[in-house]
């Protein structure tokens, strides 16, 4: 493999909603740069990325796939292209932010038909945070139905005055194979057999207006910039090296979005847009430094591209393949690392040895003399380092900003079908996460059931078909148990209970009076010793705290936990040889139901905040189905051609919304969450509940 500097190399990501043709311009890509020699299709099951077998199954991206070719630029200088193509369904977006978080530039597809769609506004946001440079790439211009205008207006419409007309297309819809290039201002007649190859000719007159008028827009664009590239627009125009300089410039700073055309299953524009990348993108070593801290602490250091610096990469991805083991894919971001290399773990303080270090096409691998900063690449068999992990030297201990993965949407309960697998599902699904660590699993001992979290439906059902065909491992999955919680509302005085036992011999007897009242919303649990002159004993006051936390863990009315009470102790008798500790428990777990029920008990239920992203169409099927699920909506907004809404919805009412959302938005509707507050169920929900419980405790105790 030929040697490059930190110069020649541009970090590529493809993002955009599903189906906006990502796979099929990386598999452009690959054949046009001579990777490959036969151009695969998705329906086939051959293409590079979409390696995966549920991918090819389901015949859409899971997760990211790295892969690597080399173009020369307009000098002639080779360029080696690291792409990572990302998944459309925002179930998996955890892939789409830890591409972004390596990558300098962003290729943002959309398609000429459909428009701006929601993966495509909710990916882009998180160009934003770790600031690509950014190039649109109007796709599947062959179609039908392609309208390349309307595209581009809604671009702008979502993404702002940013967003710059680079080409336009002469012909688009099926016989599309022409565009003129507003940068070159001249007209790029493709080959229509897939080739790829094009020729240069003048832009013909019927459209030099069109173009001229388009031309204009782009230099005005890029002139805003800049106040000297301005007063030179408005002095006499920019020169073609002004031109040039003045794209960089804008695209480095996320101030010009130059957009693309392109028929990726035809090869239409795919050079084109090869060589905009290696003339216009930034490299690794244009970039500032990485913020980093020094490792355990949050002093914060600067770790700059040089090659000649101390060895400082990322683990962003980690892939497990059967007979291979656990891949590791990183990004340098300074010096460089070679096979046999002992690098620390800044988190951990462990030592590992980078055994081989390889280059990636999809799952096909070929070893590297070394990875030099700004390089992608993977090594396999690292003992204690996964994703977000920094690898460093000893002589400088740094940690690198590490990827912020989404919260999970959704939760289902999960266990095997087979007895005793329990450790082995276990053991499965810490695997996933380390691969995926938008995917967890948990054991919720209030519930007392195992629980897998997610981005959505599709996402969950992928680890449970994964797990399958992995680990030959079957579960059953069901909505998770509720944790609700209990309080009172008043106070209940005086309430006694008198726990007496005799058998013969040595019998039991304790005798409590309990007050209890509510204690402030989160105030917790509070327990009041008020006897006076030793009518209890001191040794028998720990164990009547014991009897109602005990209680309290375990619920009175459905099982759930009591929540924000306070027990004053204020009377009681002993018997100086009957009594004990156990004795005192048992009297104030009585007491304590029997006052509980008394003071006017309410059921809580956890209240998430849901956010939900949609187009504007959809408005009165969410907004309905907000209030069908007992929501409240707190507010709305727009975010470029999407409506936002922001809601709170109990988490009882949250069953199944991943596929209830999806269905009546028809897939272009997203929604995340996150637990907010606990509040009074509704009396009538609040009896249907209870009555269930009641139901279930008696058919447990026939």
């Amino acid at each position: 493999m030929a040697e490059y500097k930190p110069e020649q190399i541009r970090n590529i990501s493809l993002i955009g909603h599903g189906g906006s043709g990502k796979t099929i311009l990386t598999e452009g890509i690959l054949y046009t740069t001579g990777v490959i020699n036969r151009f695969g299709k998705i329906e086939e099951g051959n293409t590079v990325s979409d390696f995966n077998k549920d991918e090819i199954e389901k015949q859409l991206s899971i997760s990211s796939s790295l892969m690597n070719t080399a173009w020369k630029d307009s000098k002639g200088t080779a360029i080696k292209i690291n792409m990572l193509d990302t998944p459309g369904f925002m179930d998996y977006i955890g892939d789409v932010i830890s591409s972004l978080r390596i990558t300098d530039t962003t290729l943002v597809l959309v398609d000429a038909f459909k428009g701006v769609e929601v993966g495509t506004e909710i990916s882009f946001k998180y160009t934003k945070k770790y600031k690509n440079n950014i190039v649109f790439v109007v796709n599947k211009l062959d179609t039908e139905n392609a309208n390349f205008e309307e595209a581009v207006k809604q671009i702008k419409e979502s993404f702002g005055n940013e967003v710059a007309v680079a080409q336009f297309p002469v012909d688009e819809g099926m016989g599309f194979h022409k565009i003129i290039d507003l940068i070159k201002m001249k007209q790029f007649t493709f080959d229509t057999t897939g080739k790829g190859e094009y020729k240069v000719e003048e832009i013909p007159e019927d459209l030099k207006a069109k173009a001229e008028d388009y031309h204009q827009n782009l230099i005005e664009a890029i002139a805003s910039e800049d106040e000297t590239l301005m007063e030179k627009f408005f002095e006499g125009g920019l020169t073609e090296e002004d031109i040039y300089n003045g794209i960089k410039l804008g695209m480095k700073g996320r101030k010009l979005f130059p957009v693309f055309c392109t028929a990726a299953v035809k090869n239409i524009g795919v050079r084109t847009l090869l060589d905009f990348i290696c003339d216009f993108t930034e490299s690794p070593a244009d970039k500032s430094p990485e913020v980093a801290f020094k490792a355990g602490t949050t002093d914060e250091v600067e770790v700059k591209p040089d090659v000649n610096g101390e060895p400082v990469l990322l683990v962003f991805k980690t892939m497990s393949e059967r007979n291979v083991g656990e891949f590791s894919f990183f990004r340098m971001y300074s010096g460089k690392v070679s096979a046999g290399m002992d690098l620390v773990n800044s988190g951990t303080g462990k030592t590992e040895r980078l055994s081989q270090v390889y280059s990636m096409n999809g799952n096909e691998r070929k070893e590297m003399s070394e990875a030099i900063c700004g390089d992608i690449a993977a090594v396999v068999k690292l003992k204690d380092t996964h994703t977000n992990n920094t690898l460093c030297t000893k002589s400088n201990m740094v940690e690198l900003k590490k990827i912020e993965f989404p919260e999970p949407n959704m939760t289902l309960a999960v266990f095997p079908k087979r007895k005793g697998e329990e450790d082995k599902m276990g053991m499965a699904m810490h695997s996933f996460h380390e691969e995926d660590p938008t995917f967890m699993m948990t054991y919720d001992t209030e519930i007392n059931q195992s629980l897998i979290h997610g981005q959505g439906e599709i996402h969950l059902n992928t680890i449970i078909n994964r797990m399958k065909n992995k680990f030959n491992i079957e579960v059953e999955t069901a909505e998770p148990r509720i944790p609700y919680r209990e309080t009172i509302r008043s106070k209940a005085k005086d309430i006694e209970y008198k726990h007496k036992k005799q058998t013969g011999g040595r019998g039991q007897f304790g005798h409590v009076v309990l007050t209890l009242e509510p204690t402030g919303r989160g105030e917790g649990f509070e327990f009041v010793d008020e006897i006076v002159g030793g009518v209890i004993p001191g040794r028998f006051i720990p164990a009547v705290e014991k009897g109602i936390v005990e209680t309290m863990t375990n619920g009175v009315i459905v099982g759930s936990k009591v929540i924000d009470v306070r027990v004053r102790l204020t009377f009681g008798s002993y018997h100086t040889v009957d009594s004990d500790e156990l004795s005192f428990k048992l009297a104030a777990t009585q007491a304590f139901k029997k006052g509980f029920k008394d003071a006017n008990p309410v059921l809580l239920e956890p209240i998430y905040n849901v956010e939900i992203t949609f187009p504007e169409e959809f408005m009165g099927a969410v907004s309905g189905d907000i209030s069908a699920r007992r929501g409240k909506i707190l507010g709305m907004e727009t975010e470029g051609r999407l409506q936002v809404i922001k809601a709170t919805i109990p988490l009882s009412e949250m069953s199944g919304y991943s596929s209830k959302l999806r269905s009546f938005t028809q897939g272009r509707g997203t929604y995340t969450r996150k637990f907010s507050h606990y509040e009074d169920v509704p009396k009538e929900v609040e009896s249907r509940i209870i009555a269930d419980y009641e139901k279930q405790k008696a058919e447990e105790n026939k």
